[in-house]
């Protein structure tokens, strides 16, 4: 379920983006092209509809958002991040290595 909202949310995110990206500042963008009088859907009114796809699309990403809260992956379910491993599994550089204190044997290094 936690793969489904966020591949959701990362739809979300492109429309969002796209749609932010057709409006301009100055009141031009996508309504600029429909200047004619004859449109159905005049300059007003593709901006008007601009803005609410905006505002819907950022209540459904923060919707998304806090609904992905809840289901993500807890408990032993859940996989440690590969930064907390690192940590758990790091030597410590300040320990100090233990070397061996007695010299091999002689008859064990040659061998006949």
């Amino acid at each position: 379920m936690f793969t489904l909202i966020t591949v959701l949310i990362f739809i979300t995110c492109v429309l969002l983006i796209l749609i932010v990206l057709v409006q301009n500042s100055k009141g031009g963008g996508l309504a600029s092209n429909f200047q004619s009088t004859n449109q159905i859907m005049g300059v007003r009114k593709t901006t008007d509809f601009l803005e609410k796809a905006t505002w819907g699309l950022a209540g459904v990403l923060l919707f998304l958002a806090i609904i992905s809260s809840a289901f993500i992956p807890k408990g032993e379910q859940a996989s440690q991040s590969a930064v907390q491993e690192q940590i758990e599994n790091a030597v410590d550089p300040t320990a100090v290595p233990n070397f061996p204190t007695t010299a091999p044997a002689a008859n064990d290094s040659v061998k006949k």
